[in-house]
């Protein structure tokens, strides 16, 4: 029987192994859980991901893109003249109170770094990103502050299930902008 191309399937896999982690959560994550549920063949998934983490990689990849999209798209960020700290609190009260799952996900993919090596380039790569967008508006030492006050903030969020104070971290996020 001939091989049927299907051009598609790594990226189904990526969108499965996504569903599996926000469904089951990482430690739910394995070559058979991630075929089932894109509705494929084991070897494809040991196909396209020789291992599990080269799996995570590609799925960190894309759900990482979220907030730093969200900036790009909406940033407001291209006039001088913006308040940055109450543009970037007002665009993390965005994306947290959005698709409240992805946030999680994303976050649980990113935290997963601290115990698996092969994620590390891939969350600085996200930190880099945002980074790099605010470093065109300020500088490069400060953005990278406003980057970890920003990740702090959500994380204490996510964990604490405390509603976002969008003025907290506009403060926060201008003490930061005014020290540098």
């Amino acid at each position: 029987m001939p091989r049927r191309h299907d051009p598609e399937r790594r990226q189904r896999i990526i969108d499965a192994a996504i569903r599996v982690v926000g469904e089951r959560g990482i430690a739910g994550l394995t070559h058979r859980t991630v075929a089932a549920e894109a509705d494929v063949p084991l070897g494809s998934t040991t196909y396209h991901f020789a291992t599990l983490d080269d799996l995570l990689v590609a799925a960190l990849r894309q759900t990482g893109e979220g907030f730093t999209a969200l900036i790009a798209e909406r940033g407001g960020l291209d006039d001088p003249d913006t308040d940055l700290a109450a543009r970037l609190a007002a665009l993390t009260g965005e994306w947290l109170a959005g698709d409240r799952e992805g946030v999680e996900l994303e976050y649980e993919l990113y935290v997963a770094a601290l115990r698996r090596p092969a994620l590390r380039p891939v969350a600085a790569e996200w930190a880099h990103g945002v980074g790099t967008l605010l470093a065109a508006h300020t500088d490069p030492v400060t953005a990278r502050a406003l980057v970890a006050m920003l990740d702090g903030v959500c994380l204490q969020v996510l964990l604490t299930g405390a509603p976002y104070d969008e003025a907290y971290a506009r403060e926060m996020l201008g003490r930061v902008l005014r020290g540098a």
